[in-house]
Formats: structure tokens, sequence, C-alpha cells
């Protein structure tokens, strides 16, 4: 069993259990979803960016990315309708359990000067999201490889009401918020 869904099933239940007297077991607030979006603006100009986004988020998630397009024209940026723009991956189950004990333990942690995440990034209905500037904190990119850098968007969707819940549960979990 992953550490992360092991954490969940031994503390996390214990504590939202005794700060929000749920009657039932069902009632808990879970982690649903982890949602990895890299926006590749750069990839109009030159290809290559695209298949650089596309392989190092497959190393960083286990997962093959699908690519989105443009919705719309924008003249200022020179994107037209259905230009590829971006990559996205859903994690759920074991992959997103194992994503989210990397991202805790092993990627956060090597961010220069690294003071913790922002609290008040939760979107009022429990879902928190991320930014990193760069994916060369991830384990399986080697400092070579790493090149230019691809900034990741990470959307942690949960079962929670509250954001105060998602907090107390991603905070069990081992998210690192600032003070």
């Amino acid at each position: 069993m992953e550490r992360m869904k092991e954490l969940y099933q031994k503390q996390a239940t214990t504590e939202l259990m005794n700060n929000y007297h749920y009657k039932n077991m069902n009632q808990l607030p879970k982690i649903t979803k982890v949602v990895i979006n890299a926006g590749v603006g750069r990839a109009i100009a030159n290809s290559k960016f695209m298949e650089e986004a596309i392989d190092a988020v497959k190393k960083i998630t286990g997962q093959a990315p699908v690519i989105t397009k443009a919705k719309k024209s924008i003249a200022g940026f020179k994107v037209r309708e259905g230009m590829n723009v971006g990559v996205s991956v859903t994690l759920r189950g074991e992959k997103m359990y194992e994503f989210l004990d990397r991202l805790v333990n092993i990627a956060l942690p090597r961010v220069r000067d690294f003071r913790g995440i922002k609290s008040n990034a939760f979107d009022g209905h429990g879902n928190y999201s991320l930014g990193m500037k760069e994916h060369g904190f991830f384990p399986e990119i080697s400092f070579e490889e790493a090149g230019t850098p691809i900034s990741l968007q990470i959307n942690v969707a949960t079962t929670a009401k509250t954001d105060d819940e998602a907090k107390t549960l991603l905070t069990s979990l081992g998210f690192p918020f600032r003070s």
C-alpha cells in the first residue's frame, strides 16, 4: 500500500473525525483526483517544446498526457483555434497517491528557498491549486534533461465541502502550508 493512502486511512481519518464530528466514515473528505497541466505556448514557434513537455509530464506522472488545443484564436499571442497549446494529465487511484507522495516528500523540499506552499489557493469548494515554475524538481527529471523549464499547474480535487476541511485533510497528509 502507498504511504500517502496509508497516512490517509490511519492519521487523516481520525483527525477529521475528531475535528469535524462526522457521524459516518463515508462523510469524510477524500482526494478524488489530481490534474496536472502544462501550458506550452512556446510550441507555436518551435514544435520541439511540445515534445519536451509531453516527455516530461509522462516521466513525472507515469501516464501519457492529453494534448490540449486552443478554444479561441488570440491574435496578440499568435494563437489560432485548434492549435496545440498544452498538455494535461488526470491521475486517480494508486497513481494519484504515488504522485502526491513524491510531490510532498521529494519534489517540494527540492525547491530552492522553499518555505511552504500558499494556504490561500483553495477555490471555495475544497479544491487546491498549486503552480510550479519549473519541472526540474521532480526526481524523474535529470538536471541535464530539464533544459527549458516547463511550468506546471497541479490541481487537487477533494470531496470536502469547505476550504477549512480540505486544508485539514491536506495538512494531515503532509502538505507543507506556510503559517
